[in-house]
């Protein structure tokens, strides 16, 4: 059983609330998307998430096709808990989602009631958990009706399998007529997870106006652009990158010259930060007020501290933030 360091709470200011809730987030929450699943190291797994919650970062997401394989990154993480942090269960927040597709045939993916409300029973079997404290609809579904997603969010939640209801990767007017609908079943929408990061800004300024209209929060995925928006790619791809090891959602075509050329330039206005990379554009999706934290992935310890270690210098000069949208090819 770890044995978590005791001063993994001396910095009060490494949590934020989120929207209009009473619940803190950690700037940095862990995702589990990789690493985590059946086909990596439970070792290396295990080492990452102890590491986290040492550091202070409570927030722990999932999502039941979190692997490869699907699943495996709840059975892995459940394995965590019951071998190495489970004492420490309610210190933590754990999330996971429905959405994407899961098993075969017309109840395994989208929205309906039947998939959410089976998919979450199944998630809490692969962690031996009663309950996640955040279930998440993974995607809006243009098919089903809001009414019968949301409702599905608030029996989760009345049931007593989730505490909070929140949603991910909804357009800005369904999160707002999500936020409504989840309302008036008397279950408020805690967060959205969106994507977001210097290089994809689809949430700018519909989706960030809305949910701080809404009072909801956001936990961000991607904020390193999938290992883009570091210096892991500067001299190449290395054998044990994501590119070279997976490449479902990062391809050798997405590293292309003028991607690197803009990367390189906000590489030295961090070094002028003194930063890495990683650690600003960190800092660069959580100066936004509505941003309650961001979330990294990790595949290794060391990825950790260096995302933990954004924390230090959150704040940019209107000179800075100029400098990042002339470099991205954006007008001032």
């Amino acid at each position: 059983m770890h044995s978590p360091a005791a001063n993994r709470y001396d910095s009060p200011n490494f949590y934020r609330r989120c929207g209009h809730s009473g619940v803190r987030l950690p700037l940095i929450s862990l995702g589990l998307w990789h690493n985590f699943g059946g086909v990596d190291s439970y070792e290396n797994a295990r080492a990452i998430a102890c590491h986290a919650f040492d550091l202070g970062i409570t927030c722990f997401d999932l999502a039941n096709n979190y692997g490869p394989p699907d699943g495996s990154a709840e059975a892995t993480f459940g394995k965590i808990l019951r071998e190495e942090l489970g004492q420490w269960r309610d210190e933590m927040i754990i999330t996971t989602k429905a959405g994407y597709y899961m098993w075969p045939g017309p109840y395994g993916e989208w929205g309906s009631r039947k998939y959410l409300l089976a998919s979450l029973d199944q998630s809490l079997k692969r962690m031996g958990l009663p309950y996640v404290d955040i279930f998440y609809s993974h995607r809006f579904d243009p098919e089903t009706p809001l009414e019968e997603t949301m409702g599905a969010l608030a029996h989760a939640v009345r049931s007593g399998k989730a505490v909070y209801a929140g949603i991910s990767n909804y357009p800005a007017a369904e999160t707002a007529r999500a936020a409504k609908i989840l309302r008036e079943l008397g279950t408020p929408c805690l967060l959205h997870q969106p994507r977001y990061s210097m290089l994809d800004r689809w949430v700018e300024p519909q989706l960030l106006a809305t949910l701080a209209a809404e009072g909801i929060g956001a936990t961000v995925f991607s904020p390193l652009a999938k290992g883009l928006l570091t210096d892991r790619y500067f001299k190449g791809i290395p054998a044990d990158s994501r590119i070279a090891r997976d490449q479902r959602f990062l391809r050798p075509e997405h590293v292309t010259d003028d991607v690197l050329a803009k990367t390189r330039k906000l590489n030295d206005l961090a070094q002028s930060r003194t930063q890495t990379l990683a650690q600003m554009a960190l800092a660069w999706v959580l100066r936004h007020p509505v941003v309650t934290s961001a979330l990294i992935g990790a595949s290794k310890v060391q990825q950790v501290d260096d995302c933990v270690g954004a924390v230090k210098n959150l704040n940019f000069s209107v000179e800075e933030l100029a400098h990042i949208e002339s470099i991205l090819g954006n007008k001032p």
